[in-house]
């Protein structure tokens, strides 16, 4: 007698290559946090140094608890009318297998689940960029938590989670150019609109204090990026992430060439700063673009974006925003533009078959990309927005004018990035001495 099903397709097996190398770049997108931090920390002024680096850290905490509790649920469960998820075996992780597998790889639902805690993460991180100097610090870790709730975990269903309106629609975000960075440069712009200015911007110069930790920013950010990029394919079977690593390089290296021919252009030099935020701007670009176009392709992506980002950073003087690091200017610009060229460079080669309009798809994948683009920016903006103004109007959303003057690091933390009180010291001190000991041995003498 024959058995009732000769064909069935064999079930995914754990694989132990693709949950080691998930592991890997788990590890590689956390360390682009310490890397954010070091970024931003670099670009303020001394006084500010240590808020900035706490702004980064504290979502390290906050977040990971968050996402444990029911962040991961309201991301990736069972979709409810395409907007949320929800699965109650979820909630604290309580009921998921040691072997439980991700549905359709090779991985365990716990490699996932961490993976994408550290995109959630990064992502509220990047806000704080535009908001230096400012800020309370009970206000911003009361910000992300609402944010991360209300905002990140919704729109990381979108465009992630089975049954997400954005995911069914078709479009195409390899790894986060609407979820993480349109969606943080959003978040950043309604909030900045709602707080105001620092005191003394346009006036007074707030140069960056340290443009070598600027540079090592950037570094630990491009090397944790591949991780960020490569790994969200979730695994190394057919060669997809492989194409991503190698666009991701293509495209940075791109956009940072641009960026620096643009600043010598415009304003006669090439400044490091220039060098570390064009880097920044191609590995935006690339994010949602770099598995479905050509390294030619990933070319055109980062070099566009290092133009165009590095004119739209001056916009916050035209305009009289206030975006101190100018995330709005390279994550919400460069998510925009990265999103949107899908559209053109698709190749139907790569994550996808759909074709952008330069190799005869039309303007189909286009409009998908607009639709996911502007629905994020609409919304993310417009709730940042009604949090910050809520903080601010229940517990105050900054600090006092004095507090910013004399520097926010002393007045939040009680502490100051560097110690100056021993420089010089030794040699103060010799000189002040050096006539009694002159003194002294004339005695012995």
């Amino acid at each position: 007698m024959a058995p009732a099903i000769t064909l069935a397709a064999e079930a995914p097996k754990l694989s132990a290559a693709n949950t080691g190398f998930m592991l890997i770049c788990s590890a590689l997108v956390l360390i682009m946090t310490p890397g954010l931090a070091f970024f931003y920390g670099g670009m303020v002024r001394v006084k500010s140094t240590l808020n900035m680096l706490m702004m980064s850290f504290i979502s390290m905490g906050i977040i990971t608890i968050l996402w444990v509790l029911y962040g991961f649920s309201l991301a990736f469960g069972t979709d409810k009318g395409s907007f949320i998820g929800w699965t109650s075996d979820w909630v604290g992780l309580s009921d998921i297998g040691l072997t439980q597998l991700w549905p359709g790889y090779t991985i365990p639902v716990f490699v996932f689940m961490v993976f994408q805690m550290m995109f959630a993460i990064i992502t509220p991180a990047l806000i704080s960029g535009a908001l230096a100097d400012r800020v309370k610090f009970t206000a911003w870790s009361l910000f992300i938590t609402l944010w991360a709730t209300l905002v990140y975990f919704p729109v990381a269903h979108w465009v992630w989670g089975t049954g997400g309106w954005a995911f069914d629609l078709g479009v195409i975000d390899f790894a986060g150019g609407t979820a993480v960075h349109i969606n943080a440069g959003a978040a950043a712009l309604g909030v900045i609109l709602v707080i105001g200015k620092r005191v003394g911007f346009k006036k007074d110069p707030m140069r960056p204090h340290s443009l070598p930790l600027v540079m090592l920013g950037s570094g630990l950010l491009w090397f944790g990026w591949f991780g960020f990029n490569a790994g969200s394919w979730l695994g190394n079977d057919d060669g997809v992430g492989a194409l991503m690593f190698v666009n991701t390089q293509v495209a940075t290296a791109a956009a940072m060439l641009a960026w620096l021919i643009y600043e010598k252009i415009r304003h006669g030099a090439f400044t490091t700063l220039g060098a570390a935020s064009g880097a920044v701007a191609g590995l935006v670009a690339i994010t949602p673009s770099g598995g479905c176009v050509s390294p030619l392709g990933a070319i055109a992506v980062g070099a566009i974006a290092g133009v165009l980002c590095a004119m739209a950073v001056g916009l916050k003087y035209r305009f009289g925003y206030d975006d101190s690091l100018d995330v709005v200017g390279v994550h919400l610009v460069g998510g925009v533009i990265g999103s949107l060229l899908i559209g053109f460079f698709a190749s139907g080669k790569g994550q996808s078959t759909a074709e952008g309009l330069f190799y005869g798809g039309g303007l189909t994948q286009f409009w998908k990309q607009c639709a996911a683009v502007f629905a994020v920016l609409g919304y993310s903006l417009v709730v940042s927005a009604i949090l910050a103004f809520l903080i601010d109007k229940t517990m105050g959303m900054r600090v006092t004018e004095d507090e910013e003057i004399s520097g926010i690091d002393q007045a939040q933390h009680a502490e100051t990035a560097y110690d100056f009180s021993g420089a010089g010291g030794g040699t103060a001190r010799t000189a002040a001495s050096a006539p009694a000991d002159a003194d002294a041995k004339k005695v012995d003498a």
